[in-house]
């Protein structure tokens, strides 16, 4: 939501310029899509300007692990 607010672009024009669904941008935006595949991230990322980077699982705890112990 953040990405896309700050490139000032509508859910609705987001959608029809990469053919997926208003309702499926906006569930994904607000957390109430819980399955919404991999390939329609890529997309929208990509469509953002952005990718999707994995690496390796680091041993050590990050930030967030440490404040809630």
């Amino acid at each position: 939501k953040k990405l896309r607010k700050e490139r000032k672009i509508s859910q609705g024009v987001m959608a029809r310029d990469i053919g997926i669904s208003r309702a499926t941008i906006s569930a994904f935006e607000n957390g109430s899509m819980h399955d919404i595949g991999i390939k329609k991230i890529i997309i929208m990322l990509d469509y953002l300007g952005c990718e999707l980077w994995i690496k390796e699982k680091s041993q050590w705890p990050v930030f967030e692990e440490l404040k809630n112990d």
